[in-house]
């Protein structure tokens, strides 16, 4: 599956305040996930934010709310995004097929929303650098089990150039600045 920002979503997967700093390498997620949402926001690709029971885990870390677009954050209970009745409907009335997901936990609410999203129809790209887990081998456990079901294994650079298709336009100057 080669990856169209005409036809993607970035789906922000509970980068949230008091569940990152339990995570390897939050610092990176963070980073890399504020990099995919200023090229989604430059190529027009729509973002949800997803937060797990934000009640106890807090909202959004303040470097991804700061970016948000307005309306585009969804609290929700379940694991699997796919499986939350606003969020799915959110994700739905987009008319998208493509989902590229990054976050938090890499081996259960993204392993779960790529998964249902597969299941809903979706092709769905994970974002390697973009995702964690407290553990490293649960990541990388999760990464193959997605991986063996069908969805696509990413970075963010994979995901940044195949969004900007061509070298030579301004979004291209703008975007492979953020990257060197």
């Amino acid at each position: 599956m080669l990856l169209d920002a005409d036809k993607s979503v970035l789906c922000v997967i509970d980068v949230q305040k008091r569940l990152a700093p339990a995570m390897a390498d939050p610092e990176r997620v963070v980073a890399k996930s504020a990099l995919l949402m200023t090229a989604a926001a430059r190529l027009d690709v729509p973002v949800l934010i997803s937060e797990q029971y934000p009640k106890g885990l807090g909202p959004t870390v303040d470097a991804l709310t700061k970016m948000a677009p307005e309306g585009s954050i969804y609290p929700k209970i379940h694991f699997s995004c796919a499986d939350d009745p606003d969020y799915r409907a959110r994700l739905d009335a987009l008319g998208r097929t493509q989902a590229v997901l990054t976050g938090m936990e890499a081996h259960v609410c993204v392993l779960q929303t790529a998964l249902g999203a597969r299941i809903a129809g979706y092709q769905v790209a994970v974002v390697a650098d973009a995702v964690t887990s407290r553990d490293p081998a649960n990541k990388a456990a999760a990464l193959e089990r997605m991986a063996a079901n069908g969805v696509e294994i990413a970075t963010t650079e994979m995901v940044v150039f195949e969004w900007l298709k061509a070298a030579g336009s301004d979004a291209f100057r703008e975007l492979s600045a953020l990257i060197k």
